[in-house]
């Protein structure tokens, strides 16, 4: 389903590589993790396969069901079936929830080729999966994320996630932020979109969102790649010891 090969990335701005030679491989209905220190490229992985600017791809590829998303542009990458959730979701005052919503999956839907939803469509659509998914038909009705709480902003993006439907989710550092509560009505609702196809790659620092999402497999990312795989619990002993006796595992 999803696969990254041998990508390096560095900085637009400045000569420093940021990626250097990362190798993944997800199936089709996977949940994988990856966690590391600070400054190991997981965010930068994460802008590079959906393609923020910024960074310039020196070598690899990113593979979306055979196809390189390297060569699309962000839009063309989200219709393919690509979703980022964010670490820092932004407010965008004078837009409303509905019209986002609606514009974004019909504009996807015309990219591929598909008949638009219209009002009353969407609108039945957007209801059955807000109410499945515990988002208060408020937040509907109010401009994106605008003085929504942290947790009311991730479980936002979740509702855009349902909306959307994409093959292969990218959760960037989803947890942070969030209090124990807000974490477990944003995993619950992570846990609602699994099945045997969608696939999920979980970026994050703590062992905590782990127990709630509880992934297939656990990769540990330091200075640019994957430096060791495992199952769960691998996570467990990053908790336990932390990262520098796994680095000098592979130093």
């Amino acid at each position: 389903m999803f696969e990254i090969k041998n990508l390096k990335a560095s900085l637009e701005d400045e000569d420093k590589q940021i990626l250097k030679g990362m190798n993944l491989k997800i199936g089709a209905g996977e949940v994988h993790a990856i966690m590391g220190p600070n400054g190991s490229g997981k965010s930068t992985m994460s802008y590079v396969a959906s393609g923020k600017g910024g960074y310039v791809v020196d070598e690899g590829e990113v593979l979306l069901d055979g196809v390189d998303l390297l060569d699309m542009e962000p839009d063309e990458r989200a219709a393919a079936g690509l979703f980022l959730a964010f670490q820092y979701p932004v407010e965008i005052p004078g837009v409303g929830n509905m019209t986002f919503l609606r514009t974004a999956v019909n504009s996807q839907r015309k990219m591929r080729g598909e008949e638009e939803l219209n009002a009353a469509q969407f609108l039945k659509i957007v209801r059955e999966k807000a109410k499945s998914l515990k988002v208060d038909a408020d937040m509907l009705k109010r401009p994106v994320n605008v003085g929504f709480s942290g947790g009311e902003k991730k479980r936002n993006e979740i509702l855009q996630m349902a909306m959307l439907e994409p093959k292969m989710c990218i959760l960037d550092e989803t947890d942070s932020g969030l209090d124990v509560d807000a974490m477990k009505l944003v995993s619950e609702g992570v846990n609602a979109l699994r099945d045997g196809k969608r696939s999920f790659l979980v970026i994050t620092h703590y062992q905590r969102l782990l127990d709630h999402i509880v992934p297939d497999v656990v990769h540990i990312m330091a200075d640019g790649r994957i430096i060791k795989s495992g199952g769960p619990e691998l996570a467990l002993e990053v908790e336990n010891n932390g990262y520098e006796g796994l680095m000098n595992e592979v130093a």
